[in-house]
């Protein structure tokens, strides 16, 4: 069996930055009222002719271009969107497409905020399988094409943002990589984060009138039930991780979660009994991403220094469905 590790990283977001102050212009809410409650202060929107495809098609080329890999070194391409251009095919499709790639396996994976996780686990056992050497993983979003930006849709409106991440995973030939990876899913809360429609359920197709004036086609949340699954499930899913490889809390660097909302964090950090300097968070420039998140997140932390050979980090997230999902690796 072999181990994967992460070779080359890189992000792309939209150029239009939407601060809390021009939100106020559009819908009933305060610069004060939304940092308080989730420390964002930006987020970035994508324009009308930009696609998700577009924003993983940047994010892509960077994190090859770290990792030193052409077009005909990648033997797989996974992508975790919501948001992707189309019904179908998916975003990975355009990818290998947009990418000159040669004619490789390529699948989305639809788990919302955990996507991304979810997607480096497959793409790791592909790798531990041998059948694949380099994998492609993005997570992409255009989410707030979706959302309903007036004062009836701004608890979502005020949260997200657009952008994508990607890594690039490879054959470990030495000590470091991804040493576990852990998923779970729990369907039975699912409407209480969710988008019914358009879909084919009965009631939600994309031209049923009422689906449409009830806002039943666009991003609904129950927040206070959110809030109180996440601060479980992430501690949780941290600590399976540890578990897993025998490591404590004082073997890990970094903690890197998905930006959902900055009191999770601080909510995780006083369970887990450490300091906020051990959780990395950019959620106040970029809000929440969704599949793009995390990678985007562990990006500027190697960027910034944050990680360097030899350190333990998680990755770890919780979202739709609802899903959460863990990821150690040493660097």
């Amino acid at each position: 069996m072999h181990k994967s590790k992460i070779t080359g990283l890189g992000f792309e977001v939209p150029e239009k930055v939407v601060l809390n102050a021009d939100l106020e212009k559009i819908m009933d809410t305060s610069d004060e009222w939304i940092q308080s409650r989730s420390g964002i202060k930006e987020r970035r929107w994508a324009s009308e002719d930009i696609a998700t495809s577009d924003l993983a098609l940047g994010a892509s080329k960077k994190a090859m271009e770290m990792a030193g890999v052409s077009p005909e070194d990648i033997d797989l391409v996974i992508v975790g969107t919501l948001s992707s251009d189309y019904f179908f095919p998916g975003v990975s499709a355009q990818l290998q497409d947009k990418l000159n790639l040669r004619n490789v396996a390529a699948f989305d994976i639809k788990a919302a905020c955990s996507a991304f996780v979810y997607c480096l686990s497959v793409g790791d056992q592909f790798i531990r399988s041998g059948m694949a050497e380099t994998a492609l993983i993005v997570g992409a979003e255009t989410q707030t094409k979706l959302i309903d930006k007036t004062t009836r849709g701004r608890d979502i409106a005020v949260l997200f943002g657009d952008g994508a991440g990607a890594a690039i995973i490879q054959t470990s030939n030495d000590d470091s990589g991804i040493l576990s990876t852990h998923l779970h899913c729990e369907g039975k809360d699912m409407r209480n984060l969710w988008m019914e429609g358009p879909g084919s359920a009965p009631g939600v197709w994309i031209n049923n009138k009422q689906a449409i004036a009830d806002g039943r086609l666009s991003p609904f949340m129950n927040g206070r039930e959110v809030f109180r699954n996440a601060v479980t499930r992430f501690p949780e899913v941290i600590q399976e991780a540890m578990d897993e490889n025998g490591l404590t809390m004082d073997d890990i660097k970094l903690i890197i979660p998905h930006q959902a909302n900055n009191r999770i964090s601080q909510a995780v950090a006083k369970r887990m009994g450490i300091d906020m300097d051990r959780i990395y968070s950019n959620i106040h420039k970029y809000g929440n991403t969704t599949a793009a998140s995390i990678p985007i997140a562990l990006t500027e932390a190697f960027q910034e220094g944050k990680i360097k050979k030899g350190d333990h980090i998680i990755l770890a997230a919780f979202g739709a469905g609802y899903t959460w999902a863990s990821a150690a690796i040493r660097w």
